[in-house]
């Protein structure tokens, strides 16, 4: 075992804490039993889990780019609430066997990707495991929050951004495809997903909002049974939006159906929005009924699972 518990956090602490001293709302952050922040809006908490091997593989990624990824996949669900993120708690297992500079590359990452939405860890826990997992737990705040219940018939639908590339790079991967210029972004948007905390905050105004980490036919249809109405998505306009013919590109070199990347893939941390005349790309509408129409589609996407 290459550290003790006392080691890791102390490491750990040394790169949180100084965050959190310049922050005025945090009163008491890592070193207690417990933070206490000051807010005086709707809070927004949402959690998720990363267990090696299957959400990241230390192979495929740097401790680094674990650490965002985990990160924006958490900031990605307050956004998609049509709130801003404040607060993060981490909990985290080792194996004993990680050397301290990979943790504190983990460290970092979480803490930088954290800190472009203006947020910060406020503490967090330590454990032994035959795998690392890592939980983060982010807390936002919202005036008047949005949910997937909102959309209306007459709105049009949106995303903040192309889906796809992020399952084209896990595609790249597990097929251990040798390395091209082109498969560049699709890499990038895989290991460490990015996340424009502008582009994220422009959506508030929507009827209705999700992030799409769970593919974009997945949540349009779960959207569409919280509303009560139908979507109808035009694969026309998605061809016509900036890097389709990139990821096109990309989805027949890795031989790929672009659809099932683009419908069916998942991690982008992208939002689905319903609304008139919001920012991003529009991809539909909302019309009355139920479910989801795919236009010229002949086919059901594949949709994304996890290293299986």
């Amino acid at each position: 075992m290459n550290f003790n518990e006392e080691q890791v956090i102390s490491e750990i602490s040394s790169i949180f804490s100084p965050i959190n001293q310049i922050n005025p709302r945090v009163i008491i952050g890592i070193g207690d039993d417990a933070a206490v922040i000051e807010t005086d809006q709707h809070s927004v908490i949402t959690t998720d889990m990363a267990i090696e091997d299957v959400h990241f593989k230390r192979e495929w990624s740097s401790a680094y780019e674990i650490g965002s990824k985990v990160t924006v996949a958490n900031l990605a669900d307050v956004y998609a609430m049509g709130a801003d993120p404040q607060y993060l708690v981490v909990a985290l297992t080792l194996t004993g066997n990680e050397k301290m500079e990979w943790i504190k590359e983990l460290a970092r990452g979480i803490a930088d990707t954290a800190a472009q939405s203006n947020a910060v860890v406020v503490g967090g826990d330590l454990s032994r495991a035959d795998k690392i997992m890592i939980s983060v737990t982010v807390l936002g705040t919202s005036q008047l929050h949005v949910t997937r219940k909102g959309a209306r018939v007459g709105d049009s639908v949106y995303v903040s951004a192309l889906p796809g590339w992020s399952r084209a790079g896990y595609e790249i991967l597990s097929k251990n495809l040798p390395e091209s210029s082109a498969f560049v972004h699709a890499l990038s948007q895989f290991k460490s997903p990015h996340l424009d905390p502008a582009v994220m905050r422009s959506f508030k105004g929507a009827h209705a909002l999700c992030d799409v980490s769970d593919s974009l036919i997945v949540q349009a249809e779960q959207m569409s049974k919280a509303s009560s109405v139908a979507f109808e998505i035009d694969t026309n306009l998605i061809q016509k939006c900036e890097g389709f013919a990139d990821l096109a590109g990309v989805a027949a070199t890795i031989g790929c159906d672009v659809w099932d990347l683009v419908l069916g893939g998942g991690e982008d941390h992208v939002l689905l929005a319903t609304g008139i005349n919001l920012p991003g790309i529009c991809i539909g509408r909302i019309k009355a009924g139920s479910g989801v129409e795919v236009l010229e589609m002949k086919k059901a996407p594949d949709t994304w699972r996890h290293f299986n």
